[in-house]
């Protein structure tokens, strides 16, 4: 790629001849602004409409065919279908007497349920020998299966539980739905807020960093557009393959973030060329061509990033990568045709109102900057020292980190599954909100099948941290044994996890042993476990598949194997310092309560492979606007340090408005109600703010100037087999 196709704002204007392909685009928006803008509103109105009508809906619907949990549960479908299925949980209390009081509306309640479309079966909580009755008698739960994920049944099911369940409402009791249910009855998120809170903040920041009203507006405009079809698209692409429930989210996280981004990197080059004066629309096509080159190469380079997350081999993480391309791929379009099309109407008033003397990086404001280099370059063991020390403080809870799953009981206390988890886990014990399902495949075993049950249930009384073991009773077909464990601890406790696995590992295996029959764990929490311990054994592909590929794009592109090691170990640095921070607020609770976290829960176990992935893209934006304007600077002059003040101020006060605004898009979500949204918007947000004002602001400036001419260093068998990167 060449110097100038990726610098933020560079050299004298129009010194080169920029790409002719995307000159030309950038031209033709800015020639007819007005038709480009009423296509993207008349493409914005019709995708919208088309989401309404035909999108599909998004559901955590996660499976991993070569676990126990899943072979267990495929047992289940084949032989008992009525315990099979997707699980959901009516929970009964009575504020004044007991359930079994009312037990003639329960019975008509259970009925009802039982007819409900997609319902395989509605346990009766009153029945003789019932374990779904509290020994106070005052809470119950009826279990009911459906033949489908309750998410995808719409919200109007919800209207028909509400139906079935209303004469034990008549009768006095309080009735709230858990377990798998959850989906479907919480509200449906919108974060309509968080928009509005980091689209406030993002004005503020922009105009406190350059001044200009119409140019503070123009991104926030741009990628407001650009993120609406963005989501409309999924919405429609959902209608045939499922997203996860964070996937819209995602999708306008990352979207707003580089869309504001990209837009002020046009932007900026737009003003400093019309302050030269340069015709708007020349300067908005030399804008596309320069600074628009480097935003495609960003682009493509978090399109890639998180499309490798397709790697990890489930099918879920690599759609949620998908999802957040679509915010990506919209918003860099947005840039190279929308971004144009505005600034040409605005042309030389771009500055004309404004709260503050407009700064462009070409009015001499970059001394600052320069000053703040050459301070780096007179300390750079400081600069390193101190860099490195903060990122490795904040990292220290990482040594702590546990993967798991953000359930129920971290939901806020109003939702009617956090109220259900609270009343199960009193009544009950905490365990009770994740029991685990033991099923024993005895299609061949060698020993009477009553034998096996009876030294199953034995073997798994006598293990650590049960609170409750069922008989083991026979399907109809008498394939299979199946029965229930009780853990003493909450689904979200380490305790539980480590029972599943001694379950698993152990147990089963050992009092198995010789009967030629074999076991497996099934149920959601088992199977959320098995999920986090694929996750954490597929996190290091990713990361070596992340770092293999920044290595290569710095070498190809900058041709320093120097530079290319730096930023690898800068990248793995920085995301370590964002995993601790994200350890010490949800795991440990530093804080937690601040951002309306109810409890202290383990890490959602694709959240570091989502971060690692994002972060990665996000940094090599960054790292590709600063390096090339220290390598123009250096091709120019061969001074070493000249170059990074040079580069560093020609770069920085973008790089840095850039950063603060994409934080504060990101920490805006911490609003959403989805404690897994909190989490990527914490953890987001940390790791802009680390690379940008740690990474990009100590650590680089230091590393280079302490590698000096070094930094350019190319061996020429490395040069010759190394491809090169042109924009």
């Amino acid at each position: 790629m060449s110097s100038s196709a990726t610098s933020v704002s560079g050299g004298p204007a129009l010194a080169e001849e920029p790409p002719r392909g995307l000159r030309r685009i950038g031209v033709g928006a800015a020639r007819h602004p007005v038709t480009v803008i009423v296509s993207w509103l008349v493409v914005l109105v019709a995708l919208f409409i088309g989401q309404h009508l035909y999108g599909g809906t998004y559901s955590d619907n996660i499976s991993l065919p070569s676990t126990q949990a899943q072979v267990g549960a495929n047992l289940l479908t084949a032989n008992d279908p009525a315990a099979s299925g997707y699980g959901g949980l009516v929970v009964l209390h009575a504020p004044v007497g007991t359930v079994a009081a009312r037990q003639a509306a329960v019975g008509q309640s259970v009925a009802a349920l039982t007819r409900l479309p997609h319902v395989l079966s509605a346990s009766d909580p009153l029945a003789p020998g019932s374990p779904a009755l509290s020994a106070d008698g005052r809470t119950a739960y009826i279990s009911v299966q459906f033949t489908q994920n309750p998410k995808t049944l719409g919200s109007g099911y919800l209207a028909s539980l509400d139906r079935a369940t209303a004469p034990m409402r008549k009768a006095g009791l309080s009735v709230n739905y858990g377990g798998g249910l959850d989906q479907l009855t919480r509200p449906k998120p919108t974060d309509r807020k968080s928009e509005a809170i980091g689209f406030a903040v993002a004005l503020i920041v922009l105009l406190i960093g350059f001044g200009s009203v119409l140019a503070a507006i123009m991104p926030l405009l741009t990628a407001l557009i650009s993120v609406g079809i963005a989501i409309s698209l999924l919405g429609l692409v959902a209608a045939v393959i499922t997203f996860g429930t964070s996937a819209p989210t995602l999708a306008v996280m990352i979207g707003l973030g580089v869309g504001i981004d990209y837009a002020l990197f046009l932007t900026t080059r737009f003003r400093r060329l019309i302050a030269d004066g340069i015709d708007p629309v020349t300067a908005a096509g030399h804008s596309v061509a320069t600074s628009g080159s480097a935003v495609l190469v960003a682009a493509s380079t978090v399109s890639v990033a998180m499309l490798g997350l397709y790697a990890s081999g489930i099918t879920f993480i690599g759609q949620l990568g998908l999802a957040a391309v679509f915010g990506v791929v919209t918003a860099a379009a947005g840039a190279i045709t929308l971004v144009p099309a505005g600034l040409a109407l605005a042309g030389r008033r771009i500055d004309r109102w404004h709260v503050r003397k407009p700064v462009s990086e070409s009015s001499g404001t970059g001394d600052g900057w320069q000053r703040y280099a050459r301070l780096a370059g007179r300390l750079p063991w400081l600069f390193l020292l101190a860099g490195v020390g903060v990122l490795v403080v904040l990292a220290i809870p990482l040594a702590s980190i546990r993967l798991g799953h953000v359930g129920d009981g971290a939901d806020p206390h109003s939702y009617t599954d956090k109220v259900a988890y609270d009343q199960i886990a009193s009544a009950f014990g905490p365990g009770a909100n994740g029991p685990l399902t033991v099923v024993i495949d005895v299609r061949h075993a060698s020993s009477p099948p009553s034998a096996i049950a009876t030294t199953v249930a034995g073997r798994l009384a006598t293990v650590p941290n049960v609170a409750h073991v069922s008989p083991l009773h026979p399907t109809a077909n008498q394939a299979l044994l199946v029965g229930t464990v009780v853990p003493a601890t909450g689904p979200q406790n380490a305790a539980t996890t480590n029972l599943v696995h001694t379950l698993v590992n152990q147990t089963l295996p050992d009092a198995l042993k010789g009967t030629g029959a074999k076991g497996y764990v099934t149920g959601q929490t088992a199977a959320y476990v098995q999920f986090s311990d694929t996750m954490s054994a597929r996190l290091p592909i990713i990361i070596a598949v992340v770092v293999a590929t920044a290595f290569l794009l710095i070498l190809s592109a900058f041709r320093s194997p120097l530079l290319a090691v730096k930023a690898a170990v800068l990248n793995l640095l920085s995301i370590g310092a964002a995993y601790g921070v994200v350890v010490a607020v949800f795991q440990w609770g530093w804080g937690r309560s601040l951002i309306g976290v109810s409890e202290n829960v383990p890490i959602e176990s694709y959240v570091p492979m989502m971060m690692f992935a994002i972060v990665f893209g996000l940094s090599m934006d960054y790292e590709i606007f600063l390096l090339s304007r220290v390598k123009e600077a250096w091709d120019t002059t061969a001074d070493a340090a000249g170059a990074v003040a040079s580069g560093l101020a020609d770069s920085g006060r973008v790089i840095t408005c850039a950063a603060l605004i994409m934080a504060s898009v990101f920490i805006a979500f911490v609003g959403s109600t989805d404690v897994v949204i909190k989490m990527l918007a914490v953890g987001l947000a940390v790791s802009v703010l680390i690379d940008a004002v740690i990474v990009r602001l100590l650590l680089v400036p230091a590393v280079m100037n302490l590698l000096g001419r070094a930094a350019w260093w190319m061996p020429s068998w490395l040069d010759r087999a190394v491809p090169r990167i042109h924009a």
